[in-house]
């Protein structure tokens, strides 16, 4: 059977490593059988990907890019606190912030690049409930922030 960390791979993806905190938090914190992550900012090799709107400076396409991201932060988050991608029992909830103009009304589809990607890495366990928000800004001027709860073993 393949590991989350296998369909990682077949799409080209792997789990980064666990984005440094910018304020006083951690990334994640674990409750009995439930990881609760940090909002995850679209941080890729130590940078922010993009900075702005959605509907202004940034595409959807983009922004999809950046949702994207975000959920392989926070499954690295989830992943150092319990070694092993595999452990995953279910994403439970996503919530998603879209820093957009005042015009846009898309976030659903930004939130499923997020959704979406889990669904392939974890088929039926990775349907989850989710939120997404419309912000009118978001921590260092991202256009995109996501948190996860997730059920482990």
């Amino acid at each position: 059977m393949a590991t989350p960390e296998d369909r990682l791979a077949e799409l080209g993806m792997s789990v980064p490593e666990v984005a440094k905190p910018v304020a006083a938090y951690v990334p994640a914190v674990r409750t009995g059988n439930y990881i609760y992550t940090s909002g995850q900012l679209p941080i890729r090799d130590g940078h922010l990907m993009l900075t702005g709107k959605v509907g202004g400076d940034v595409t959807s396409e983009q922004a999809v890019e950046c949702a994207q991201q975000c959920a392989l932060n926070g499954l690295a988050a989830v992943k150092s606190l319990v070694d092993d991608l595999s452990r995953v029992v279910r994403i439970v909830k996503v919530v998603v912030f879209v820093a957009s103009t005042t015009d846009f009304t898309g976030q659903p589809g930004i939130a499923n690049g997020a959704s979406e990607l889990l669904g392939d890495i974890f088929g039926e366990a990775g349907q989850h409930a989710r939120s997404a928000v419309g912000v009118s800004a978001l921590p260092l001027d991202a256009p995109v922030e996501v948190e996860l709860v997730v059920e482990v073993s």
